[in-house]
């Protein structure tokens, strides 16, 4: 199976609202195959409890006015691991600790990563 289009939507608004709030490492895994319930997995990195807080609070935001409501969201008072259930798309929003040591691409990595089309950043 591949991510459906829809899927594929909600990946491009999230991933540029995750950059515009200086996002890093974004990886996007097409979990369609092993998972029945989502398509795809977008996994960031925030430099700060602070900054991981802004990139899932804007993902959200973005999704949001693009007419998409989250299902569910947790992690969000510690700043550590944020989780945003879109249905399709499944936002992971990491502090590096957090994602290095729980290594989602590693655990799926027999997934196909998405390529991402970003706008260049001014200065990163």
């Amino acid at each position: 199976m591949t991510a459906s289009a829809h899927a594929l939507e909600l990946l491009t608004v999230a991933a540029q609202a995750a950059d515009s709030k200086a996002g890093e490492d974004l990886v996007a895994l097409d979990v369609s195959g092993p998972l029945p319930l989502a398509d795809v997995f977008l996994i960031v990195t925030g430099g700060s409890e602070r900054n991981v807080i802004a990139i899932a609070g804007e993902i959200e935001d973005k999704l949001i006015e693009a007419g998409h409501k989250p299902l569910r969201r947790e992690g969000r008072a510690e700043g550590r691991w944020i989780l945003v259930d879109f249905g399709d798309l499944v936002v992971h929003v990491f502090h590096q600790e957090e994602r290095m040591y729980y290594g989602l691409e590693r655990l799926w990595k027999d997934c196909p990563v998405i390529p991402l089309q970003l706008p260049a950043r001014e200065s990163r």
